[in-house]
């Protein structure tokens, strides 16, 4: 960590023009990593386009199963509601 504070500016352009991630770490231990924003940006749409792609399917199969096991609102309520006393 403390070197990171010294050399923050080598650092990011380390992570910028050489495209080589930082990894800090605080007594050992792992902490965060210093990546450039555009590698940054393409990690977070392929993180996004999973989600939807994850949610889709769960939206296809629960549609493909139809009202089979489905509850309606106020019985997930009630449901809820026993659960918590």
């Amino acid at each position: 960590m403390a070197e990171v504070r010294s050399h923050l500016a080598d650092v990011i352009d380390r992570a910028r023009r050489d495209e080589t991630p930082t990894i800090i770490t605080r007594r050992g231990r792992r902490e965060a990593v210093v990546i450039d924003i555009e590698e940054y940006q393409r990690l977070h749409r392929i993180a996004e386009d999973v989600e939807e792609a994850w949610l889709n399917r769960l939206a296809d199969e629960a549609e493909a199963e139809g009202t089979r096991g489905a509850v309606s609102l106020e019985e997930m309520a009630a449901l809820l509601r026993d659960n918590q006393g």
